[in-house]
């Protein structure tokens, strides 16, 4: 946390992002033309520091992980900017764009699904460097045999298949993959969702270690508020494509603004059984992102939502040091 607060006082920002948005066309008709848009993100706007990783959680359909694909561009953007180290990328030709493959990267949910299931796991990582270097075969094998060792795996490893190592490891191969060409940002979508809970600590130890020696900034995705608490610095919350919170851990945990917010971490086991605890339940399931409500996005599920709530949508407003919230009555 104290080396994210210095970069943040230096004003070291590693990518910004301005009104971001991104809407999935609806097509219907003999002519398919388009009727509508599912609001994927809406106006999304953050910056993330060098050296820090920030959280970004929310219900399953909130546009997280479209977020993450658009500032890869995975995903067209629809509208807003996207800067990394302060150059915009989002307009960029491919040539332009293939510079930054080196610096950023992605670790998927499924690791099984992202790995060719025909191709021996040496061999999938020796193409990243065939593609992106001009490193001769045997410094290749040598650069891979070492992200293998990096990773907590064996030598013996490069000529396996996928489908002979656990999930734990294979997710391990993922990020060999993801540091293999050295980058300063990396994507962890999901990246622990899918594994054992003892696996999911071993797995975020590794991506710690990684971060502290190759000085790295995450943005990493998850529902799980408990991982992110363990992980991150800070934490962006999302509802149905809409920023509704962003702060430190220590302060999202201690004093969340937003009722939203206030309803996930309220939703988290506790392990002390007689703790004291009022979990906060939402009525309904989240609207259709094709179909958001007028005004604020959440006040169909709200438990204190008021009229205007209903018409007029909540700024993004500081309301305390570093920690924002959209809502007409936050706290």
């Amino acid at each position: 946390m104290k080396e994210v607060r210095e970069s943040q006082s230096n004003h070291d920002v590693l990518l910004e992002l301005k009104n971001v948005k991104k809407y999935f066309p609806i097509k219907g008709g003999v002519l398919k033309r388009t009727q509508g848009n599912v609001k994927a993100v809406e106006s999304v706007s953050l910056k993330l520091y060098k050296g820090e990783s920030l959280g970004v959680v929310g219900e399953s359909g909130c546009g997280k992980s479209t977020l993450g694909r658009a500032i890869l561009g995975l995903e067209e953007l629809t509208g807003g900017t996207i800067s990394f180290n302060e150059q915009e990328i989002q307009d960029l030709k491919r040539k332009e764009k293939k510079k930054f493959v080196k610096e950023m990267q992605m670790i998927f949910q499924d690791p099984f699904a992202s790995l060719n299931p025909r191709q021996r796991v040496g061999h999938a990582l020796d193409e990243v460097f065939v593609m992106h270097t001009k490193m001769q075969s045997k410094e290749r094998k040598e650069a891979v045999l070492s992200l293998l060792k990096e990773v907590g795996l064996k030598e013996e490893h490069y000529d396996r298949y996928p489908h002979e190592f656990s999930g734990g490891q294979r997710q391990r191969i993922g990020i060999a993959r993801a540091i293999a060409l050295n980058p300063s940002f990396i994507i962890c979508d999901e990246a622990v969702s899918a594994l054992d809970v003892s696996v999911q600590a071993q797995v975020l130890k590794l991506l710690k270690t990684i971060q502290e020696k190759y000085h790295l900034s995450y943005l990493f995705i998850s529902h799980d508020l408990g991982v992110v608490r363990y992980f991150c610095d800070r934490v962006l919350v999302m509802y149905l494509g809409n920023t509704v919170e962003m702060t430190d851990v220590s302060s999202l945990f201690k004093r969340p603004l937003h009722p939203y917010t206030q309803a996930l971490l309220s939703a988290i086991p506790r392990p002390n059984m007689n703790a004291k605890k009022e979990r906060i339940r939402l009525t309904g399931d989240m609207p259709n992102p094709a179909n958001p409500p007028s005004g604020c996005a959440f006040h169909t599920r709200c438990p204190i939502a008021q009229d205007i709530c209903k018409k007029d949508k909540p700024e993004w407003i500081e309301h305390e040091k570093d920690h924002f919230a959209a809502c007409h009555f936050a706290g």
